[in-house]
């Protein structure tokens, strides 16, 4: 018998009356059992976190002025949808299905509504489509919609309505002979825009507006929709470019304004937004009557450029455009915009103190108060990015080839951020946004 059971033996010996040596021997196997776990256990070492991935990098001007928020990045160029700190660590990323159509961004709910590639896209223009989907937070598809077809495609850009529908851009074909009969130069078939709504829970177009139904031309009088550009700036000049793929508009930008129930089309081509009514019924936004404004589907204001109507009045802003921001709260009225500046090699961030009422008159200033500007000869991309408000009266600008500048509303730089890849845009949340603590992260 070992020293411990003797022991045992002397002081507890009850333990030992009806035990027998089997029994005993069980307890020392027990005890020699536990004994050896716990050393076994003493012995694992703890698991460190892995740590995050930078995504970038980053170059702090003035630390004291950064705002601490996190940055939600558009990344086209590869195909990721990610969220990070000022840090440039990777907070969460949505796995997608498809490559990005460019658009993803986060909704109250910890989803994403993304703009995505169709399997097999069928109009294959800059930032083409056919595909939108609501992404929850580990990538689960909650809704998909597909629309690509050789006759129509989504493209660019979506939004959520407050009544939980969607709009969203699309290119629609016109064969070469019916842009020809309404007083195309083009010579080639070509691709206006078009808005449609969808309610996600039928995948019922509920409404839609063409640009096709708002059309004028100078071009040949012996067609279709002839007529003064100068006198009719409701309409849209089918020959203001003229190019090789048909792309003669390239909206590349949506907008929602719930109060003045307006839908804001960044027009890329025609260095303009288009501002129309979205009170009309479908059928009434294929004329030009009834509607809150009661000129149907012409357009209620437009801005950026008034050359893109022949007006002799007003100053040009846009050198081709992108991302129409309409700010919310104490900025409601106001609109963030970037100029990407080509033909300048610079490009201008913009804020635009829109009008309260909207006019549209001939050969009249009709262009915006710009309350804000910001550029600077190394800011320069010719294609996508756009401008956030942040809490603290700082700007957010996606420079689309380079990353992300944050200045000051006295315009000093204080935060950069650098990658490799192509970002759309980039929006800002708050940590204790509601977007970001329904992701549970």
């Amino acid at each position: 018998m070992n020293i411990r059971k003797l022991i045992l033996l002397l002081f507890f010996p009850f333990l030992f009356l009806s035990t027998s040596c089997n029994q005993d021997d069980s307890i020392d196997t027990i005890t020699e059992e536990t004994e050896s776990e716990t050393t076994s256990e003493e012995q694992v070492p703890e698991e460190e976190p892995e740590p995050p991935e930078i995504m970038g990098t980053i170059e702090t001007l003035n630390s004291l002025l950064i705002y601490d928020g996190l940055v939600l990045m558009n990344d086209a160029g590869n195909n990721r949808a990610f969220l990070m700190d000022k840090n440039a660590r990777l907070i969460h990323e949505w796995p997608l299905s498809n490559d990005l159509g460019n658009d993803a961004f986060l909704l109250p709910n910890g989803k994403i509504l993304a703009s995505l590639e169709a399997d097999d896209t069928q109009i294959r223009l800059g930032g083409q489509g056919g595909k939108v989907q609501f992404i929850a937070a580990d990538g689960t598809i909650e809704w998909n919609f597909d629309y690509s077809s050789p006759d129509a495609e989504t493209h660019h850009d979506a939004e959520l309505l407050p009544n939980g529908n969607v709009i969203v851009l699309v290119w629609e074909k016109r064969v070469l002979q019916e842009a020809t009969d309404a007083g195309s130069n083009s010579m080639v078939d070509v691709f206006p825009e078009a808005v449609i709504e969808i309610d996600p829970s039928t995948d019922e177009i509920v409404w839609e507006w063409h640009a096709w139904d708002h059309l004028i031309q100078d071009f040949d009088d012996t067609k279709e929709n002839y007529g003064v550009i100068g006198d009719n700036p409701r309409l849209i000049n089918l020959n203001h470019v003229s190019i090789d793929n048909g792309d003669i508009m390239h909206a590349n930008g949506i907008a929602y304004d719930p109060i003045k129930d307006v839908i804001f089309i960044s027009a890329n081509f025609f260095s303009e937004v288009w501002v129309i009514d979205h009170s009309t019924t479908t059928s009434e936004a294929a004329s030009n009557n009834g509607g809150n404004y009661g000129i149907g589907g012409d357009l209620v204001y437009r801005f950026g450029n008034p050359s893109a109507y022949n007006n002799s009045a007003g100053e040009r802003l846009f050198f081709n455009n992108h991302f129409p921001n309409l700010l919310k709260g104490d900025d409601q009225g106001n609109m963030l915009i970037f100029s990407n500046g080509n033909g300048l090699d610079q490009s201008t961030a913009y804020e635009l103190r829109l009008p309260d009422v909207f006019s549209l008159d001939v050969n009249t200033d009709n262009e915006p108060e710009v309350i804000w500007s910001f550029t600077d000869p190394d800011l320069f991309s010719p294609k996508i990015s756009g401008v956030v408000k942040l809490p603290n009266g700082n700007r957010m600008i996606t420079e689309g080839d380079f990353g992300v500048w944050e200045v000051t509303e006295a315009g000093e730089v204080v935060w950069k951020f650098n990658a490799s890849g192509f970002f759309w845009r980039a929006y800002h949340y708050d940590k204790d946004a509601p977007e970001i603590m329904s992701l549970g992260l």
